[in-house]
């Protein structure tokens, strides 16, 4: 059933006049957990995401509804909007409310995603993004209100949520652009469009089907332990954030486990840089070698792969069709991806299943995306 039908058999309005919004999830293609430690990002916005059907009420409230989730999300305007567990998804929605400027009301909401939950595709961001979009009172297709809107994203999850993510996942589901990738600064966020053209290859989107709470797990204290590596740094030198130190910066770093982490967004940052000129060569063998020593060193470095994401990606990395393979997101489940030769991907889709099966004990979730834009209204009104 679409999601307009959805919508009026969900809130029995028949003949109501819809509008749709759309919300891409996004992958990030190099740049791991630097994007909270000042560094330059590669994201991109996917063509799956979450639709949104919306229209008016008679009453104040906002009442959304996922078809993914059994609860329905009440927005009082005369409550006081708190984070409670017993929402669950409802979170994100309602912190975006909260923190919103003069936000819109009277309005029933229906969504609708083909985005794996909790695989490391962002689908918390996007729900943010489509949530804070569809109810911003002066919505605007520039720079200024999408980095607003980008920011109030970051700060539901910080400040509502309780993760301390970075701004890359928000930015680059409301920057995105088809056929490009976003070099994005986070430090100052200024950003490049780099177009990404894989000629005979695909990007493969790889679900380990082990879902992750970032909240749960060791997400919070890898930011701490940046902190901690930048600290001592910037005691020894002046730097602005983590990634502007040296590998030669290391020395000033004694616990092995802080050091560790450093290495991995030292040069982690230097990997993203290297990746925009090999790209912008069209040298996409080199690309897919540096997607390879991303994972190498998330897993040894910085230490958030597990044998799940180990799994695929070693595998992946053993087809010939594939020519670079890495986990992306946080990590600690999620998912990988590859660039895989187009005409072959249903051999490694069929290799890649079997192994991790025999391995893990399940299989895993193929996603075959193009890169895409960013969150919008699609077309006109829908009559009923």
């Amino acid at each position: 059933m679409n999601i307009v039908d959805l919508y009026r058999r969900y809130f029995d309005e028949p003949s109501q006049k819809v509008q749709l919004y759309f919300a891409p999830g996004r992958v990030n293609l190099i740049g791991e957990h630097i994007d909270y430690n000042g560094g330059n990002v590669f994201p991109a916005a996917l063509s799956i995401g979450i639709t949104a059907a919306v229209g008016k009420r008679n009453d104040d409230l906002i009442v959304i509804k996922s078809e993914s989730f059994e609860n329905e999300v009440v927005i009082d305007p005369k409550e006081k909007i708190e984070f409670d567990q017993k929402y669950g998804w409802g979170n994100y929605a309602r912190g975006m409310y909260k923190f919103i400027e003069n936000p819109k009301k009277s309005l029933n909401i229906y969504l609708k995603s083909n985005l794996p939950d909790g695989a490391g595709l962002s689908s918390s961001a996007s729900l943010e993004m489509i949530i804070g979009y569809i109810i911003s009172s002066e919505r605007k297709n520039n720079d200024d209100f999408k980095k607003r809107l980008s920011l109030l994203g970051k700060k539901v999850e910080n400040e509502f949520i309780g993760v301390q993510s970075g701004i890359m996942d928000q930015f680059s589901i409301v920057f995105g652009k088809k056929d490009h990738g976003i070099l994005l600064d986070t430090h100052s966020l200024n950003y490049e469009y780099v177009p990404v053209f894989l000629k005979n290859y695909k990007l493969v989107i790889i679900n380990t089907n082990k879902k992750r709470e970032l909240s749960g797990s060791s997400y919070n204290e890898r930011k701490y332990q940046c902190e901690k590596a930048f600290e001592l740094i910037n005691s020894k030198k002046d730097i602005n954030n983590l990634c502007e130190a040296s590998i030669d910066d290391l020395k000033y770093i004694k616990d092995p486990i802080i050091r560790k982490r450093a290495k991995h967004v030292i040069t982690e940052e230097k990997r993203v840089l290297e990746s925009i000129e090999v790209l912008k060569k069209g040298d996409l063998k080199k690309f897919g070698e540096l997607l390879n020593q991303s994972h190498k060193s998330l897993k040894e470095d910085f230490e958030v792969t597990g044998i799940e994401l180990d799994t695929i990606v070693n595998s992946s990395q053993k087809q010939e069709s594939c020519i670079g393979a890495r986990m992306t997101g946080a990590g600690f489940g999620g998912c990988a991806i590859a660039l895989v030769k187009e005409d072959e991907i249903e051999n490694f889709e069929r290799n890649i299943s079997k192994e991790y099966f025999e391995k893990i004990g399940y299989k895993p979730s193929f996603y075959i995306s193009n890169i895409n834009d960013g969150v919008k209204k699609l077309g006109g009104d829908i009559d009923g």
